[in-house]
């Protein structure tokens, strides 16, 4: 399966994505995308193979895909089960090369994962964990019609600072009302 739109293609990882990937995520040990993607969280480098020896767990997976833009693999749409018996599911989205920041690719991406989730799933709710600092995602969000569902007031310190974690979600009926009226 692949959903293209405006230049943005998700898709399954390939083998032949791997070191591409590997590059974007793993490869440096102090990203300029880790800024931005929970950087309170500690980013462990990799070695190519050691990340090659999870590709088990990258190619041809159902909750992890890849973004390209134009023919260039520039991040990745993820999910994971927060509680697979209630269906309760979080996504995620990071695009790693900053030349690929504020032009809408990881909207258009953002999207398309969206759509492909609830089209694919009988799921009642979508949605995705932040931090305030990261007005971007926050943003990109609210285009797409998430609310935001909670602000956990500084509990993410960062660079000597306290930052919010931000809940967004989007029930299913949300989601037909915006493909009705798109």
């Amino acid at each position: 399966m692949t959903y293209t739109e405006n230049g943005t293609t998700i898709r399954p990882v390939k083998e032949a994505d791997l070191r591409r990937m590997w590059e974007l995520s793993f490869r440096d040990e102090n990203p300029e995308w880790k800024k931005w993607d929970a950087p309170y969280y500690p980013h462990e480098p990799m070695a190519w193979e050691a990340f090659y020896e999870k590709k088990e767990k990258l190619v041809d997976q159902e909750d992890y895909w890849l973004i390209e833009h134009e023919g260039t693999i520039v991040g990745m749409v993820g999910y994971y089960w927060e509680h697979k018996p209630s269906l309760w599911l979080e996504m995620g989205i990071a695009i790693y090369d900053p030349a690929y920041w504020n032009g809408g690719i990881g909207t258009t991406a953002f999207k398309l994962w969206r759509d492909h989730l609830f089209n694919t799933m009988p799921l009642v709710r979508t949605g995705y964990t932040t931090w305030s600092g990261n007005e971007r995602m926050i943003r990109a969000g609210e285009k797409l019609g998430f609310k935001m569902e909670a602000r956990i007031r500084k509990v993410r310190y960062w660079n000597g600072t306290y930052y919010d974690s931000i809940r967004m979600g989007m029930l299913r009926e949300e989601w037909e009302d915006l493909k009705e009226n798109q």
